[in-house]
């Protein structure tokens, strides 16, 4: 049996990476379960960390299938977004369309923009454009371009709203693809 050699700092860098947009994309599932069940969000969290964050085997040629979520990071989006639900939807409904509302929006793309919105007005330490594009990963694994596209609109305009020095100096219509 061969034996393991120690990661390089690049594909350390590498791995984090992936065990975050893993731990994203749980949390995003985690979302889910909490709006639809109304279950306590600690309860949410053990329940997938006894059973649903176990390393898988690579689906489809996923990378990120290899990685197992980065559980810290997985706690403080669940237990977050729940504490602060209504002040997420107030600022996703700012930049949504006039004739788009969170609650119009369908639940799991709902969960995807709420941690987004989350990270970008709480992880002050992961970039915004960062935030943008893990999210539009996330979106791209449930949904089709359009919902990818919306996605994007709507957390790069959030993003410019709350941290307007950090999007640059252009305002509003830039990509974070």
């Amino acid at each position: 049996m061969a034996e393991e050699k120690p990661l390089s700092g690049k594909e350390r860098s590498q791995q984090l990476a992936l065990e975050r947009r893993a731990a994203r994309l749980a949390a995003v599932q985690a979302l889910y379960q909490w709006e639809q069940t109304g279950a306590k969000p600690d309860a949410i969290i053990a329940e997938f960390g006894a059973h649903r964050m176990v390393r898988k085997a690579a689906a489809a040629g996923d990378e990120s299938q290899l990685a197992p979520p980065d559980r810290k990071l997985f706690a403080e989006i669940v237990r977050g977004v729940a504490a602060d639900v209504e002040q997420l939807d107030d600022m996703l409904s700012a930049v949504l369309s006039e004739e788009w509302r969170v609650e119009r929006l369908e639940s799991i793309l709902r969960a995807v923009m709420r941690a987004g919105a989350f990270e970008l007005a709480h992880r002050q330490d992961v970039p915004p454009k960062v935030v943008i594009s893990e999210y539009l990963a996330v979106t791209d694994a449930f949904f089709g371009d359009k919902e990818t596209a919306m996605t994007n609109g709507v957390l790069d305009k959030l993003a410019h709203e709350l941290r307007p020095d950090e999007m640059g100096a252009a305002r509003g219509g830039h990509s974070a693809r």
